[in-house]
């Protein structure tokens, strides 16, 4: 049969979901049976690997998705669902706005981390030393042109508050046997030799420390930012929220009295012939 014959049936296809009039089930698991007795992260889990994690497991994953649900207005994201609020918009167009904005440089330093981590793990596969392995990896990325280091520093604080307290529960995690702890050795391998690059320490940051969660876990790089995503999209939402309460409209980047800089050629007339 060709692909022009297919019956609406098999127009798609997929293992995730099973739903017939009076029945839902995801992988195999009725719907009625995961109310109540599976959290948010677990059905993260389970949509996206097929199968359901262990209980500590998921309470890393959330711990990874609860630190990463707001920053503030500062954050690019954030500022656009509020502005976006301001426009009239309903509360899914400010978070879609905040959500279309997390790209490369706001948003994807915890994907970009663990493809880092999973070269990086593939050289020790390989027979490398962890401190070749890292150099050779941050000296690839430097040959492309990157110039920071995705997971490591920030603008704001010297030391992330959030990272320090995910590595210590990663930390119980590969006590418990619930992770292996490679990751986390790449990551502060990582964090070692860049201070030692520096000559000054580069704190791993909330997409290190996400991703070293992310990557122990054993999510895919292009699922950790689909991760981030539902987890700053809390954020979204609750700032969204409550700039709809402000009373205010069109609400742009500056305060209203205050003007940008303008660098173009100085007020001229036009030549009339």
């Amino acid at each position: 049969m060709s692909r022009n014959e297919e019956t609406p049936e098999q127009w798609w296809s997929t293992s995730i979901t099973e739903m017939r009039p009076g029945m839902i089930r995801f992988r195999g698991y009725a719907i009625e049976d995961l109310i109540g007795r599976v959290g948010f992260a677990e059905m993260i889990w389970l949509l996206t690997r097929g199968e359901l994690p262990d209980k500590d497991a998921a309470r890393l994953l959330e711990a990874a998705l609860v630190a990463g649900v707001d920053h503030g207005p500062q954050a690019p994201s954030i500022a656009v669902a509020r502005m976006a609020m301001t426009c009239g918009v309903g509360i899914n167009n400010a978070m879609a706005s905040a959500i279309n904005v997390l790209g490369d440089v706001h948003g994807g330093a915890g994907e970009q981390c663990v493809a880092l981590m999973n070269a990086i793990a593939a050289r020790l596969d390989k027979g490398a030393a962890l401190d070749d392995a890292c150099a050779a990896e941050a000296d690839r990325l430097a040959g492309e042109g990157v110039t920071h280091l995705p997971g490591f520093g920030h603008r704001f604080h010297p030391i992330d508050p959030r990272a320090p307290r995910l590595l210590d529960l990663v930390d119980h995690a590969v006590n418990a046997g619930t992770v292996s702890g490679g990751f986390s050795a790449i990551g502060r391998a990582l964090e070692a030799m860049l201070a030692q690059r520096k000559r000054r320490k580069i704190p791993m940051n909330i997409d290190g420390a996400t991703g070293v969660i992310f990557a122990e876990l054993g999510f895919a790089p292009p699922l950790c930012r689909g991760l981030f995503v539902l987890s700053r999209s809390v954020g979204a939402m609750a700032h969204a929220w409550e700039e709809s309460h402000s009373g205010k409209r069109n609400k742009g980047p500056i305060p209203r009295h205050l003007l940008w800089s303008y660098t173009g050629p100085p007020a001229r007339a036009v030549e009339i012939e």
